[in-house]
């Protein structure tokens, strides 16, 4: 099959300007100023691109697939994912993971589940572990997981700096970084620690207490949520100056905001107006995983739900609020992810990588087609593949 998205703003995420983007199979085969359309070849599949802007499809390095939450007992567990709601969100690549509950929920059935949203239709991976230390795997160590099993990129989310945290020694969550660092070396995958940072007050002392006092790269630590408040999102402007990444969350309510939160847009414009590498910060959404509102003392006292529409929604709102230009937005949600994760066939648009795409109308940047590996799975806002049970 040949697809020709014709006459198409194109943004890579680097803006090329209107072009010609032809898609064979489930790869991109190139991008042309001007292309013949051959009248009696094979089928050709022409998509009108006037009027749209086209983004890599979007990566979602933060999903709790399986479901999450469960801190007000088993009735405020989430629920799994749906296929189309990472779909309508624009999301081409998932990242599962576990959170607080390593019990009930296990790496077993998080690999069944991405499995599963592969079947139907997009790409996924898997961090092994939860919030605690000692990671809880599949197989008898990190190492083993993240060479044995393909689905495994990375380790994750450790908690830190909160109350639901399994409170680790700087030396077991030194082991684990360290573990995860040779598992990727030696599987050839990121090995990328996914960091769940509380809003207690040790912040990311560990980690920047990891980058003094050891060899292991910064790259090799996701610290996420780092805009839960200020004081903590300074100390992530910090860590990107020294060549470190940071992750901040999409997902949030009015209902459940932690004083001084900020969202996602902002942080974005803020951490743009300190000049830092802007190639170094990630949204995600924390999609399907519980929003829990603490007291001073720890004491639940309300919860919500996070969304992964937020991730493309967090993005519009950089570009049309905070003024952010379009392509470092972008780079957020697609290129900047598939660096930090080494996912080599995503998060852009160039020949030879996989053909996951969005388009969206120029004017309100609202979402009208999503394509996975080729293949459409909306088309001018119409859902055309649904999972097996929807």
């Amino acid at each position: 099959m040949i697809t020709v998205i014709r006459d198409v703003e194109v943004y890579s995420p680097e803006y090329l300007g209107k072009k010609n983007v032809v898609v064979v199979g489930n790869k991109f085969e190139g991008i042309y100023d001007e292309i013949n359309i051959p009248s009696n070849f094979i089928e050709i599949k022409i998509i009108e691109g006037k009027g749209k802007l086209m983004f890599p499809g979007f990566i979602d390095a933060h999903v709790h697939i399986l479901g999450g939450g469960g801190e007000s007992g088993f009735s405020s567990r989430t629920p799994e994912i749906k296929f189309t709601d990472l779909t309508k969100a624009g999301i081409t690549t998932a990242v599962g993971c576990l959170g607080t509950d390593n019990v009930c929920r296990d790496g077993k059935a998080l690999v069944a589940k991405a499995k599963s949203l592969d079947v139907e239709g997009i790409t996924t991976y898997c961090y092994t572990g939860s919030y605690s230390i000692p990671v809880k795997t599949v197989t008898e160590s990190i190492k083993e997981d993240l060479m044995m099993i393909d689905k495994y990129i990375g380790v994750g989310e450790i908690a830190i700096s909160d109350n639901r945290s399994s409170q680790p020694t700087y030396e077991q969550f030194l082991d684990v970084i360290a573990q995860a660092r040779v598992a990727g070396l030696l599987s050839g995958k990121a090995g990328v620690v996914n960091i769940h940072v509380g809003s207690g007050k040790r912040k990311l002392d560990m980690i920047f207490r990891v980058l003094k006092e050891t060899e292991i790269p910064t790259t090799q630590l996701m610290p996420t949520h780092v805009n839960r408040n200020t004081e903590l999102f300074e100390q992530g402007i910090e860590l990107v100056k020294q060549g470190g990444y940071i992750d901040l969350t999409t997902s949030s309510d009015p209902n459940f905001l932690e004083e001084g939160e900020l969202s996602a847009s902002e942080g974005l414009k803020r951490a743009l107006d300190t000049g830092i590498n802007m190639n170094n910060i990630t949204f995600t959404s924390d999609g399907n995983g519980s929003m829990p509102k603490f007291d001073e003392n720890g004491k639940l006292i309300g919860l919500g739900i996070c969304s992964v529409s937020s991730l493309y929604n967090e993005v519009k709102r950089a570009i049309k609020e905070q003024n952010v230009p379009i392509e470092i937005a972008v780079k957020v949600i697609t290129s900047n992810v598939a660096d930090l994760l080494r996912l080599g066939n995503k998060g852009r648009i160039i020949s030879r990588k996989d053909a996951d795409f969005v388009l969206v109308d120029k004017e309100d940047l609202s979402i009208t087609d999503v394509y996975a590996k080729g293949e459409a799975l909306i088309e001018e806002g119409r859902i055309i593949k649904k999972g097996i049970f929807e």
